[in-house]
């Protein structure tokens, strides 16, 4: 009895945990451009089940990193990508995925914007590091990368889905 009663008291902790996190609100993009000062980064999740969704969360983010970079002149950024998207980013699938490499590496080289993907998700699809281009960082994993940046106290902006981007 008393097991039970430990294991329903570990898993009311963990849900309570898990509500609390997720009732923390992410700040958007205008919620930021609002500081009065700058946050000391901003590191972008795309985190999407449409392989697709590149094509419009790149465009979001160097939209968004201009913004940033206008109200905030040094602000450091980076991208984490690290759901179904981040496939198109293989180097042997650049010819098919040709706008999305370009505008992924016009990030990192024009606008000074690491791009990181997700080594632990590659590797469960049987790829390895050397499967993307050189100039992506392979990450671990990318909630880690994420961790990383947010212990340098930078903002997390979760980009919006692909479905709601292309909606718009």
């Amino acid at each position: 009895m008393t097991l039970i009663i430990k294991r329903l008291l570990a898993l009311w902790l963990g849900l309570v945990a898990v509500a609390g996190s997720a009732a923390a609100a992410q700040p958007t993009l205008d919620d930021l451009l609002a500081r009065s000062a700058a946050p000391p980064g901003v590191v972008f999740e795309i985190v999407d089940r449409d392989p697709a969704a590149l094509v419009v969360a790149l465009p979001w983010v160097k939209q968004a990193g201009e913004r940033l970079k206008a109200r905030f002149a040094d602000l450091p950024m980076a991208v984490v990508t690290h759901g179904q998207e981040m496939f198109a980013l293989q180097a042997g699938s650049r010819a098919s995925n040709l706008a999305i490499h370009q505008l992924a590496e016009g990030l990192i080289r024009d606008d000074g914007i690491p791009v990181h993907v997700c080594a632990t998700y590659a590797g469960w699809r049987g790829l390895a590091p050397e499967d993307f281009p050189a100039w992506i960082d392979v990450a671990p994993t990318g909630p880690v990368q994420i961790r990383n940046y947010e212990a340098l106290d930078y903002v997390r902006l979760v980009v919006p889905r692909a479905s709601l981007l292309k909606s718009r």
